[in-house]
């Protein structure tokens, strides 16, 4: 029974225009599912991905009026955001420099071409070479080439002050396989450790720094909320059942409607989701207008005119 890989990651941003903005006309992703917290209906739940809404390309956001995130351990300090070649890097490097956006240069990280930047908030990202690997989806009415378009989320990277409770977790709970580690970035020596699902790639690592020295982080805009890993639909109950019987304190079964959850948290407090692919954000709106207006799971379709009345224009 195996994880297959990065499921989406929920972050924070307390500016939902500024934020939509960023995420389609900066990035060129596509807004597959305009939805609310359904925890909290007063803030927007808004899902970027690629044409199809793919599990595995979901980076979303709360809307919360938060201040900005300080920067720690016990956190997740930055996402991977997949894209094709060398030649794309250096494409996105000339368009985020022309558009304002922070950034650094091209350069190579655990033998991978990468290009970090930030988005207005300080989120921080990473443009990954995945080399083309797997199945991709561009979308037509972005306003990046379809050969240069964002193709899938991952690696993540969280950081943590003590490498073992967590990897206890990761290699006995979670079934990754610790595949290698390298020098963390400005680490002063420190490492950080690559932990793969499925059959590995960027798309199925965890990337974890142990910085025993770091302050804890306190949870902001700029900052994330949680990761989910995928499963199929038909390991839900069985990886359920491996919690339970594991006497891991956890959510339970949780259905968002779009996918079927479970929440918990790891040893440093960071929160894990466990996610299946379907049915996917097309059980409610069609595929070719996703995104496009509010959609509110049955639950909460009653309420409508009074979540409409709570959230402001995008």
């Amino acid at each position: 029974m195996q994880l297959t890989g990065i499921h989406h990651l929920t972050a924070i941003t307390a500016d939902a225009p500024g934020n939509h903005a960023f995420y389609t006309a900066t990035l060129g992703m596509r807004l597959v599912k305009k939805t609310v917290n359904q925890d909290d209906v007063s803030a927007y739940h808004l899902f970027y991905a690629d044409a199809k809404g793919s599990p595995g390309t979901d980076l979303t956001f709360f809307d919360w009026p938060a201040p900005r995130e300080r920067r720690g351990t016990r956190s997740i300090v930055r996402t991977g955001l997949r894209v094709a070649g060398g030649d794309t890097l250096a494409w996105w490097r000339e368009r985020l420099s022309q558009a304002g956006v922070a950034c650094g240069e091209v350069h190579v990280r655990d033998g991978r071409a990468v290009l970090d930047l930030e988005d207005l908030e300080g989120q921080r990202l990473t443009l990954v070479d995945d080399g083309g690997a797997g199945p991709a989806h561009p979308w037509e009415r972005s306003p990046m080439p379809a050969e240069h378009q964002i193709r899938g989320l991952g690696p993540i990277t969280i950081s943590v002050p003590d490498l073992g409770p967590t990897e206890q977790v990761l290699t006995r709970l979670m079934a990754m396989t610790k595949a290698r580690d390298y020098p963390t970035p400005g680490g002063d020596g420190q490492r950080t450790y690559v932990y793969a699902m499925g059959e590995g790639g960027p798309a199925a690592e965890l990337h974890v720094a142990v910085e025993p020295g770091a302050p804890a982080a306190v949870q902001g805009a700029g900052g994330v909320h949680h990761v989910a890993f995928r499963v199929p639909d038909t390991a839900y109950e069985a990886w359920a059942d491996r919690l339970r019987r594991m006497r891991v304190p956890n959510s339970g079964p949780v259905d968002r409607f779009y996918f079927r959850s479970l929440y918990f948290r790891e040893p440093a407090g960071i929160l894990f989701e466990i996610a299946t692919d379907g049915p996917g954000f097309a059980a409610d709106e069609p595929a070719e207008s996703l995104g496009e207006r509010l959609a509110l799971p049955p639950f909460l379709e009653g309420r409508r005119r009074a979540i409409e009345a709570g959230l402001k224009p995008l």
